[in-house]
This record gives structure tokens, C-alpha cells and sequence, in this order.
């Protein structure tokens, strides 16, 4: 059991560069500043950041799509090492290497003081960039496969589909499906991309720029249509997905890449086969110190059995954050992308 305490050189720590906003906008809205940086109160811990996990939720909130209160330091996700820790603190200590998805934002910082209830031990076998890099999209993964379940069940050989597979989320289902015996049809926006997502566990892959991905589903499944769709796109792929749905099947919203799903009937589900629709996000899932712990300890595991790698395809300079946004939006990226402090 730890107590509070905090490292030697502590009263040095005053400031911290971070990145912020003063309004929502694009990625020129975001600078790097010089904050004040503090103790920690009950309940929180102050960590120095190695690595920074890049997210489209960043985006969101860049734009003002999540609005919250200005100014903003962005950032959902990082891993460091633990500097100080409040009163009440008992499952982390000073020196400890850990790493978090957690609200509230303000990871894109060289330090910050933050609650300590997501924050997780990272074990020595996984690196400062791996962990930055899968505790927001691993524990989504892990959400997803392990919590997002039709109601007829998901069972080895099962046909689920996964939008936007070669990206940071999408690889890591892509790997965890396979070893749970899943047959993933991905779907994503180039040739390149669709090698990628076969290579890391797809079954089937299909560019969407190029093929009905519909038309391709109902081929695959020989009429009959998937379990589960994964849509972390939105507006351009939710009508379609429905439609690849085979009756009873269920609808998984977590994200909306290429813009909201516009309003819908329900009514509309009826005659579709009567399907299930459920929107989630992953703070819904990480509410207390205990969950959160069980599912990062089933993330760990998968990683560290080699059964899912954590690629990290696209590494920037925290100062570079604006380029690392363009490049994300743009759909440039492949896998995870970390920010380095």
C-alpha cells in the first residue's frame, strides 16, 4: 500500500508545456503553452508523460463535436511514470510506471495531475509507447468484443463486421478477433490498407471507395448477413451497415469519423429484421477503479501472449501536434500514432 508522497525535487515542478485551445476550430486553434503544474489533491496522482496516445476523439473535441469548457488541454491518453501521489492513493506509488485512458482530457502535456482511478500499473514487459498508444483504442477493443454482444451471443465462426479496420482500434480488433476465432470482414479506404487489416487477422477485407461493401458482405455471408457491425465511422457507413445486419443482429455506434449519424425511425428497424442499435463509449465502460483495472488487465494479456501487437505507425513531436491532426483527418495514418514530449 502506498502513501501519499512526493518525489525529492518536487518543489522544482512548477510548469509544464502543454497543448491547448482557447476555442473550438481546427488544428491551427492548438498551441503549446506553459501551464502551472501542481500537487496532487486526494484521489490524484501527477505523472511525467513518455509517450502520448493520438485519438479521433481528440478531434471531436478539438472542433467542438464533444463540446466542453474552454480552454482545453487536449489528450485522453498517455503513459509515464508516477511523480507524486494524493491522500487516498493506495493502488499506485511514486516511481511507478503506468499508463491511462482516462476523463478529463489534458494528456498533450510533459506532466499533468489527474485522477488516479484510470490510471493503471504498466507492466515492465510493455514499452512507454505502447502503452500511450493502446489504453484508450486496447480497452475500447476489448469493450467491443467482449461487451458489445448480439443477443443470439458471438461464438467462434461468427461473421462480424469492422469499419475502418487499419486504424489504431481497428488493428488491434482485427488480431483479438482472430484469436477468439471471429470472422472479421474489415472494410477501409484503400488497397494498402485492406493488405493491412488481412495481415493482422481479417478474413475478409474490402475497399469501400471502390466496392458496395453491402453487395460484399451478402457474397461473403452467403446471404445471410453478420452478428455485429463495428461502425467507429458514422454518417458515411451507417446505412449500409444496417443492411449487412442479419436479423436480430446488433449495431455498434463508437465514433463518428465521417461526421454524426443524422436522425433515424426506429420503425425502421422492424422491417430490417428487427435489429438492436447501441451507442457507446468507453467512459461508460471505465466508471470505477475495479473495472477499469479488469479490462487493462485483459488488454495486458492479449499484448503481452503476443497474440495482439500494438503498431505504431506514425510517431511526432509533441510541438508537431498540429501536423499529427492534419494527418489523422486526412485518413493518412495506419495504426496507432504517439506524441512525444
Amino acid at each position: 500500500m502506498s502513501t501519499a508522497s512526493t518525489p525529492s525535487n518536487s518543489a522544482a515542478i512548477t510548469t509544464t508545456l502543454a497543448v491547448q485551445i482557447q476555442q473550438p476550430g481546427g488544428p491551427e486553434q492548438m498551441a503549446l503553452v506553459s501551464l502551472p503544474v501542481g500537487e496532487p489533491g486526494p484521489g490524484q496522482v501527477r505523472i511525467a508523460h513518455h509517450a502520448i496516445g493520438l485519438n479521433y476523439i481528440d478531434v471531436y473535441q478539438r472542433t467542438g463535436l464533444y463540446p466542453l469548457p474552454l480552454p482545453l488541454t487536449l489528450g485522453m491518453e498517455g503513459a509515464g511514470v508516477v511523480e507524486a501521489v494524493g491522500e487516498g492513493v493506495t493502488h499506485l506509488a511514486v516511481g511507478d510506471r503506468v499508463a491511462y485512458a482516462a476523463n478529463p482530457p489534458g494528456s498533450y502535456s510533459q506532466r499533468r495531475v489527474m485522477p488516479a482511478m484510470n490510471v493503471c500499473r504498466l507492466p515492465d514487459g510493455i514499452s512507454f509507447e505502447t502503452g500511450a498508444a493502446m489504453m484508450l483504442k486496447g480497452l475500447t477493443a476489448q469493450y467491443l468484443l467482449k461487451r458489445c454482444r448480439p443477443t443470439e451471443g458471438l461464438e467462434a465462426g461468427d461473421f462480424v463486421l469492422f469499419h475502418a479496420a487499419a486504424g489504431g482500434v481497428g488493428l488491434i480488433v482485427c488480431q483479438w478477433a482472430k484469436a477468439l476465432g471471429l470472422r472479421l470482414i474489415a472494410t477501409a479506404g484503400s488497397d494498402e490498407k485492406c493488405r493491412l487489416a488481412i495481415e493482422n487477422g481479417a478474413e475478409f477485407a474490402i475497399n469501400y471507395r471502390t466496392e458496395n461493401f453491402t453487395a460484399r458482405v451478402k457474397d461473403i455471408t452467403a446471404g445471410q448477413g453478420v452478428k455485429v457491425v463495428y461502425d467507429g465511422v458514422g454518417k458515411d457507413t451507417w446505412d449500409g451497415s444496417l443492411d449487412c445486419l442479419r436479423p436480430f443482429g446488433l449495431m455498434v455506434s463508437f465514433g463518428n469519423a465521417s461526421g454524426p449519424v443524422p436522425a433515424f425511425a426506429p420503425g425502421m428497424l422492424g422491417p430490417k429484421g428487427s435489429l438492436y442499435v447501441t451507442r457507446q463509449t468507453l467512459f461508460s465502460h471505465i466508471t470505477s477503479r475495479e473495472r477499469t483495472q479488469a479490462m487493462a488487465d485483459e488488454l495486458f494479456a492479449v499484448v503481452q501472449s503476443g497474440a495482439v501487437n500494438i503498431r505504431i505507425d506514425q510517431r511526432f513531436a509533441l510541438a508537431d501536434v498540429q501536423a499529427a491532426h492534419r494527418s489523422l483527418e486526412a485518413r493518412q495514418t495506419t495504426g496507432c500514432t504517439v506524441l512525444l514530449p
